[in-house]
């Protein structure tokens, strides 16, 4: 298998494995220590970066790819990502790098300006729920 079509296999098995939501699968192709930085978020948690996947799938109405381009030890997705927001369609690019044992950072390149207020809307307590209080 050359090396770049090693990388392939692993990158389209995370992606794959992530827009499926099986996160055990997709955290299975990333190595230690691992690097996730986005518009909305970084995390150098392997398992921690996918946390809000299955919230974020439920809005998901398809995955177009766009482009892929596949190196030794790094590989770049562009894709358009269909949801049922008012976001609407996001294009996405995803730039990966790769070591022996599997992916060692994402950088995932989007506009977060449209999920800025849906996720802020998110983390609002409806009306009239109780706020907790600090103990003493």
């Amino acid at each position: 298998m050359t090396p770049q079509n090693r990388t392939r296999q692993i990158v389209r098995g995370y992606h794959d494995a992530r827009f499926r939501g099986d996160v055990p699968t997709a955290v299975a192709h990333l190595a230690e220590p691992f690097t996730f930085h986005s518009p909305l978020m970084s995390s150098g948690d392997p398992a921690g970066h996918l946390a809000g996947l299955p919230g974020f799938l439920k809005v998901v109405t398809g995955v177009d790819m766009i482009s892929e381009l596949y190196g030794e030890s790094e590989a770049t997705l562009v894709y358009d990502v269909h949801t049922s927001t008012p976001a609407g369609t996001q294009r996405t690019a995803e730039h990966f790098r790769l070591d022996g044992t599997g992916i060692t950072s994402i950088m995932l390149i989007f506009d977060g300006t449209p999920w800025q207020s849906m996720l802020a809307m998110m983390s609002q307590e409806p009306p009239g729920t109780p706020t907790a209080k600090p103990s003493h």
